[in-house]
């Protein structure tokens, strides 16, 4: 495999590099600590088994060019467990084909992880990958869809089932799963499963998670063949559903019946089922993103007794106490919403709003001075997508500043235009941030946004314990 030389490396050892004769084939001594190279390197004196960790962690191609750190690494890359991901060799000119059959050969495995994009694995060239040696007792596999969708997806090579006895992390994209396939599956270590785009019959999406029984996150987007997943688990704990095949509804109704240990289910923005039903998940923390972008065609969910439809609180017979973050994306800003659903939702810690016109003036002292008085408000932190400082704007974020006593952090994300001290200053006058229920209370603008909002996941970030909290690396302004 071809390797580059970084950071202190002569220009010797990146020309063996090259040529392919690797690291062995130059005379340059080693830089670790064991062999004169100082405390920098110390590293280099761990176990073989635990830089073969800390190596199989890297992304492939730096995992491949430690090999040129020093005579004590020459070896690790190929005896540690293979992480092999295409895509930063997809635009590669020798070829993504002949990229990873050069790997494959020069690995001598185990396999820890294998990416590669579902439209390649179909035949001769690819059935030698999938049996290769190099990806023996495998722990993760991602064949992913292709960027703009396969019209009539081949079935999944057989040869990727090999692995189901050793496989943790499953991701399976573009693809059909026919009946005699999916009858037979049985992943007994199996805890992370994601299906994309994949057409597979109701029956044999049933047995395909019956035949998961470690399994802890399951993730179906979009898919064909199915109009109803019946959930009943004692080990899932977290659960993501999109529904929508372009125009189309093509899953209609998910039903957990059974899972005493679901802790976060996750809906696609305006992408979910018509009909989802919580009967028994007594451990739900995290919901959302609930939605009223398709206000003709809004999902309805079953919470036990209370029922939500869209954004509307229909029925509130019991409150649902153990949910603790909610997502929910809007049309038009309204207070009264959030109000209904903090109700439902007594317990509410973070809340994350995303909402894309201004809505009408809130004028919440006037119409919910009662409620003020009774109203036991507990919310910690606020993440809020997009605010503009318009009149209903700020109404909706004063509610929470004079109110919420427990207050840690409102973080408000704007348009760059607005990204200005002149902004800023009218915003402290406004917001009345003197006058705040909580002392501790911070109020952050950024500019950080995304296009995916918050409805994109992967089947790991079920498994987070606030998927929807993103990190924020641009600029920042706080105010006190």
């Amino acid at each position: 495999m071809e390797v580059e030389a970084g950071g202190p490396c002569s220009k010797k050892r990146k020309s063996a590099a090259a040529e392919g004769r690797g690291p062995e084939a130059t005379a340059d001594p080693p830089l670790d600590a064991a062999e004169g190279g100082g405390d920098g390197y110390r590293i280099s004196g761990l176990p073989d088994g635990v830089l073969g960790d800390i190596v199989s962690l890297l992304p492939t191609k730096e995992g491949a060019r430690t090999q040129i750190l020093a005579s004590r690494w020459r070896h690790l890359w190929r005896s540690a467990p293979l992480n092999l991901d295409y895509r930063p060799f997809l635009f590669h000119a020798e070829g993504l084909d002949a990229i990873v059959s050069r790997i494959l050969t020069s690995h001598r495995g185990p396999g820890r992880r294998f990416c590669a994009p579902i439209y390649h694995l179909h035949g001769d060239e690819a059935d030698a990958w999938l049996r290769s040696p190099a990806l023996d007792n495998l722990h993760e596999l991602e064949l992913f869809p292709y960027p703009r969708g396969i019209p009539q997806p081949a079935p999944l090579p057989a040869a990727a089932f090999r692995f189901s006895d050793t496989l943790g992390v499953a991701t399976i994209g573009e693809c059909h799963i026919p009946d005699s396939m999916a009858q037979a599956l049985f992943f007994p270590k199996l805890n992370k499963l994601g299906l994309e785009n994949v057409t597979i019959s109701e029956s044999s999406l049933q047995t395909m998670i019956d035949g998961c029984p470690a399994l802890e996150c399951l993730l179906i987007r979009r898919g064909s063949g199915f109009r109803c997943v019946r959930i009943n688990s004692i080990s899932l704990r977290g659960i993501g559903v999109e529904a929508y095949w372009g125009e189309l509804i093509i899953l209609k109704e998910v039903i957990i019946e059974n899972a005493p240990c679901l802790e976060r289910l996750l809906l696609f923005g305006s992408a979910e089922p018509a009909h989802i039903s919580v009967i028994s998940a007594p451990k739900l923390e995290t919901l959302g993103c609930l939605s009223s972008y398709l206000s003709d065609s809004s999902t309805t969910l079953t919470l036990y007794s209370t029922v939500i439809q869209g954004l509307r609180v229909d029925s509130l017979t019991e409150t649902v106490r153990t949910v603790k973050i909610l997502s929910v994306r809007m049309i038009a800003l309204s207070l009264d919403v959030v109000i209904d659903l903090m109700r439902c939702f007594p317990c509410l810690e973070r809340l994350y709003i995303e909402s894309i016109k201004p809505g009408k003036k809130n004028l919440w002292r006037r119409k919910h001075q009662n409620l003020i008085r009774s109203l036991d408000i507990r919310l910690k932190t606020i993440d809020w997508r997009y605010y503009v400082g318009t009149k209903s704007d700020v109404d909706f974020a004063t509610f929470f500043l004079l109110n919420a006593r427990v207050l840690e952090l409102m973080t408000l994300q704007v348009y760059p235009s607005n990204f200005k001290e002149e902004f800023f200053t009218r915003q402290r006058e406004k917001l009345q941030l003197d006058k705040k229920a909580s002392g501790g209370a911070r109020l952050h603008f950024t500019t950080y946004h995304f296009h995916g909002s918050f409805t994109d996941f992967c089947v790991r970030d079920l498994d987070l314990a606030d998927p929807f909290e993103r990190s924020y690396p641009y600029q920042f302004h706080a105010l006190s």
